[in-house]
């Protein structure tokens, strides 16, 4: 608005001072008003001239605090969210430390659960994970009430309610005031957000007015923070879980192949004993029928034990194989291992010879040892010549081996 210096007349004076006003309606503080000569009228002008600077100082934070709260919008975890804030809003709220707490249930209660706290002071004795009652607490005045609640002398406060263990704690951390925010999303409670300062009276109802112009729209990005958090949770918690059953598949076929494997020569034995009683049965005396038979009854009852194992849920998902360990006597032992494999040696026309073993009592595992040393003569069966030996021999070195004339795994691999 232009401005002339030679108006004088009250009317005129008035009129510009109008005009001012509605400059100011507009949002332009550019105002420029006539105050001679001294009397009421320029008093007005005085005021219209600190009205148009407040609003002025006014509509720059207004400015400030829409692009602080698009930036902490930006945010998409929660405690990206918290970060920006405690970062951003130092020349609004006077602060060494800001707290954000949730509000949840334990047991059907309701509870106030430290988040997240940050501060520039050394200690820190509220950190995450502290939690207490929000019945019958200060806290839920504050959150009925909607209203920031200041307190410009902590130590004055905790001499007053000294059982209040947050309050000691804020103290003990060098907090001297505070300004308690509830954080309120279309209508629901969400939390609470914690001012701290070491300089007590700093908090003033400015703060809260200010606060009071964002927290709408703070209350609703934080809740959109914490949903994002979650969900980000549960999508890392689905995708261990999805390893986890990997892994356990993966356990499942090892021991399904080792059961596959295991299986095979005691079916062998089975198949050999039943086809012997069926083929020549009247040819064979009743100690040999009983001793096929009698064999036919311990394969079946080693093959229901690697079964059993197969189907034991627990011990494949530890990826582990107990051992049952008790006292075994060698000799008598790989005698009976041996004697069951010659009967399907025999079948090659390959022989199966077991050396003298010294007098030996081991403490070992007999389904898993029986496995082993089965696992050792089987290939060697399998991969020797036809009409070739088979010898097994111990040693008192904790070494068994079994030596045959069949290819090695090297030249398996080159076959293949």
């Amino acid at each position: 608005m232009a401005f002339d210096p030679k108006i004088n007349s009250d009317d005129d004076r008035i009129s510009q001072f109008i005009e001012v006003a509605e400059q100011l309606k507009r949002g332009d503080f550019d105002v420029k008003i006539p105050l001679a000569p001294t009397d009421k009228l320029s008093r007005l002008g005085l005021a219209l001239i600190d009205l148009a600077q407040s609003l002025e100082s006014r509509n720059r934070q207004s400015q400030k605090l829409t692009e602080l709260t698009l930036d902490i919008n930006a945010g998409l975890l929660l405690d990206n969210i918290l970060e920006k804030v405690y970062r951003n809003f130092q020349p609004f709220i006077p602060y060494n430390r800001i707290g954000f707490s949730l509000i949840g249930e334990n047991g059907g209660k309701p509870r106030v659960r430290a988040y997240w706290a940050k501060t520039d002071q050394p200690v820190m004795k509220i950190a995450k994970g502290y939690s207490a009652p929000l019945a019958g607490s200060s806290l839920e005045a504050i959150i009925k009430s909607g209203q920031p609640r200041i307190l410009n002398d902590l130590e004055a406060y905790l001499a007053q309610k000294p059982t209040s263990v947050s309050t000691r704690l804020i103290v003990e951390e060098g907090m001297r005031a505070s300004l308690t925010c509830p954080l309120i999303a279309n209508g629901v409670p969400v939390g609470f957000m914690f001012f701290s300062s070491i300089q007590p009276g700093i908090y003033a109802n400015a703060h809260i007015d200010l606060f009071q112009s964002i927290a709408g729209q703070l209350s609703v990005i934080v809740e959109k923070g914490r949903l994002v958090t979650e969900l980000a949770s549960q999508k890392a918690a689905i995708e261990q879980q999805n390893q986890e059953l990997q892994r356990l598949n993966d356990l499942k076929n090892k021991f399904l192949g080792m059961a596959v494997h295991d299986l095979r020569g005691p079916l062998s034995n089975v198949e050999l004993g039943t086809s012997l009683l069926l083929d020549i049965r009247k040819d064979l005396s009743d100690d040999e029928t009983d001793g096929i038979l009698h064999d036919i009854v311990n394969q079946t009852g080693y093959m229901l034990e690697l079964i059993n194992d197969l189907l034991d849920v627990t011990r494949i998902e530890s990826g582990k194989l107990e051992l049952n360990l008790e006292q075994v006597d060698l000799g008598i032992f790989l005698d009976n291992v041996v004697r069951r494999h010659k009967k399907i040696a025999g079948l090659k026309k390959t022989s199966v010879e077991l050396e003298p073993v010294p007098p030996a009592t081991i403490t070992a595992d007999p389904v898993r040892l029986r496995q082993v040393i089965d696992n050792l003569i089987s290939n060697a069966i399998k991969y020797s010549p036809r009409g070739s030996l088979v010898r097994v021999n111990v040693q008192p070195q904790e070494v068994a081996w079994c030596q045959d004339k069949g290819m090695t795994l090297l030249d398996v691999r080159t076959e293949k």
